[in-house]
């Protein structure tokens, strides 16, 4: 973990967050899957802050806390999410008020705490957003998905695993995260690859599931899966996998509706709006 004069910096008694001042909305995904891209948007609205200017990659939170451990063997792309051990739901020793001190201490001094929105994005949150609701209840989750292939092959540079076995470890990973949602109070998976035919929509759609009125966001996006060429024979067992969200093997799409879910009726209807 990078160190930093923010980091601990409270000698008095710590307090989680006031949910009438700050709420959380937290970003997760794999490596390569647009995480900081969306970040980056979202990151536009003036309701919503996000981390900045820290010394830490990717601007990502799980480098700037101290209350979970995040060490060379945590969060390993290509392995992380499919590691039972960190896999971290409401039932982990780390769902406590210490943690969730410790975390909010440790965050708070990177954010503009006077937009009501925290924007938090770290890949390990794939597998935390179930303890990450335990210790901050007001929080919403977004999830964005890439074509498990595409995803591979973007990541293969980062490690020595094949293709095949890297869209199996993304489908395996959202799999995994499938089985959490039912367990969370709100949350938006969308697609990579929406989101950069329709970005307008998609970031419309999200800031109705924060409740927060539109505002225009800057982009000049291209669609990074033009990048890579992947092979159009799979086994029936990826076939099967991609098919279960919208994918086709060779990187193609079909159709996809983002799954959402939250307590409030009018967001839901905001959101559903938005996407119609």
């Amino acid at each position: 973990m990078v160190a930093s004069p923010h980091v601990g910096r409270d000698t008095g008694p710590h307090t989680g967050p006031d949910p009438a001042q700050n709420r959380f909305i937290f970003i997760a995904g794999l490596h390569r899957t647009a995480t900081s891209l969306l970040a980056d948007m979202l990151g536009q609205h003036s309701a919503i802050a996000t981390i900045a200017n820290a010394p830490v990659p990717e601007q990502e939170g799980a480098y700037l806390q101290g209350a979970i451990p995040h060490t060379a063997q945590h969060g390993r792309p290509g392995h992380f999410a499919t590691d039972p051990a960190q896999h971290y739901t409401e039932g982990h020793p780390h769902n406590s008020l210490e943690t969730r001190d410790r975390l909010w201490s440790d965050w708070k001094g990177w954010f503009d705490c006077a937009r009501p929105w925290l924007l938090e994005k770290s890949p390990v949150n794939l597998i935390r957003m179930r303890l990450l609701q335990a210790l901050f209840p007001t929080s919403k989750f977004i999830v964005i998905l890439r074509h498990p292939q595409m995803m591979a092959a973007a990541l293969q540079k980062w490690t020595d695993q094949s293709e095949d076995d890297l869209t199996r470890y993304g489908l395996q990973a959202y799999r995994q995260m499938a089985e959490d949602l039912p367990h969370l109070h709100s949350y938006f998976v969308l697609r990579y690859e929406d989101m950069i035919a329709a970005p307008d929509r998609c970031i419309g759609a999200l800031h109705a599931f924060m409740d927060l009125p539109p505002e225009p966001v800057t982009h000049d996006l291209r669609d990074g899966n033009l990048d890579y060429d992947v092979r159009e024979e799979l086994v029936p067992e990826l076939q099967k996998g991609l098919a279960e969200w919208g994918y086709t093997p060779g990187g193609g799409t079909s159709a996809f509706d983002p799954l959402i879910d939250d307590p409030l009726r009018h967001v839901r209807e905001a959101v559903a709006a938005k996407l119609s």
